[in-house]
């Protein structure tokens, strides 16, 4: 079966997808991309939860706790294990 340059397949879209999100695809890749996405509705959805993934970890306010409170969290649990054993 020859491979046709212009139609690519799920998988192959799901990559340029991918690469879409971070900015990383070619003018090319972005043309080919689009055409399997007008008739395909497995990447168009695939493509739907990554943009709605992006946009979320975008928006998201992380709070992540400082190194001291994470030392403390450590050496409790450590404490804990060592408790146990």
């Amino acid at each position: 079966m020859k491979k046709s340059f212009l139609f690519i397949s799920c998988e192959e879209a799901k990559h340029i997808c991918d690469k879409t999100q971070y900015g990383e695809a070619t003018g090319w890749e972005r043309i080919k991309l689009g055409l399997r996405l007008s008739w395909c509705k497995i990447t168009r959805a695939y493509s739907n939860k990554n943009n709605k993934l992006t946009e979320v970890l975008e928006n998201t306010e992380v709070n992540c706790l400082k190194n001291d409170e994470r030392n403390t969290l450590k050496k409790q649990f450590e404490e804990e294990l060592a408790k146990h054993q």
